[in-house]
Formats: C-alpha cells, sequence, structure tokens
C-alpha cells in the first residue's frame, strides 16, 4: 500500500547522482555547495576593490 515505488532503488543520471535528496551523500553535497556559494560571495565583497575619488586631492 506504500505504492509502486517502495522497494525499488532510485537510478540517478549526470548532476542529480551527487545532488539529490534521497541519500546522506546527496544532502551532504547540497550543504557543502550551499556553504561553499556563500563563502564565496562573502569573499568576493570583502577583497573587492574599493572605489577612488574621482578627483585626486593636490
Amino acid at each position: 500500500m506504500a505504492g509502486p515505488e517502495s522497494g525499488a532503488q532510485y537510478q540517478f543520471t549526470a548532476i542529480q547522482n551527487y545532488f539529490n535528496s534521497y541519500t546522506l551523500t546527496g544532502r551532504r553535497n547540497c550543504v557543502l555547495a550551499t556553504y561553499g556559494s556563500i563563502a564565496l560571495i562573502v569573499l568576493y565583497f570583502k577583497l573587492r576593490s574599493k572605489k577612488t575619488p574621482a578627483v585626486k586631492a593636490t
């Protein structure tokens, strides 16, 4: 009564093999990708060059 897919294994291909919500490895990869992208955004804004004034004081 659980449905036709109750005992079947899931067959993933391509990127779904690494990022899925059915296995612990897939969930971990999603978390690591999310944390990595957040860290890259923070680093980008921290390390980008500051604006220089348009007119230099002489």
